[in-house]
């Protein structure tokens, strides 16, 4: 289990919600994202998917990363940068996707939102600490 002492002893940035909210935000953005994702795979199209799926599959590698980064080497900065990557691989995700089909989109945007906070956050405890 993770030590979550070296977190709480850190300056807080304004806005920083209280550690109950991550779980159910997670499980109701990751619900999205599996979603958003199969409504992609499965829409029919002459268009070629295989930037989308790259782009999906780098972001999702980038959103596993950042955790271990962050919570478990303690590197807010490397962090940091791992979630500007993050946000930028969302947003390209999120336009391949619109292209082949808007609903699979749409379903990405409060994600796309919740990472910008993340990094928001991210930045502030970089700045603070």
């Amino acid at each position: 289990m993770l030590n979550l002492n070296w977190y709480s002893a850190l300056n807080h940035p304004p806005l920083t919600p209280p550690s109950w909210v991550f779980s159910p935000a997670w499980a109701g953005l990751y619900t999205m994202i599996f979603i958003s994702f199969v409504l992609f795979a499965l829409k029919r199209t002459e268009h070629s998917k295989i930037s989308g799926f790259v782009l999906f599959f780098v972001q999702l590698l980038l959103n596993f990363i950042w955790p271990s980064i962050f919570f478990y080497f303690k590197n807010i900065s490397m962090a940091f940068w791992v979630l500007i990557s993050l946000d930028f691989a969302v947003l390209l995700t999120l336009i391949e996707f619109y292209k082949i089909s808007k609903k699979s989109a749409y379903f990405l945007i409060p994600y796309f939102i919740w990472i910008l906070f993340a990094t928001y956050l991210n930045f502030g405890f970089l700045v603070l600490n």
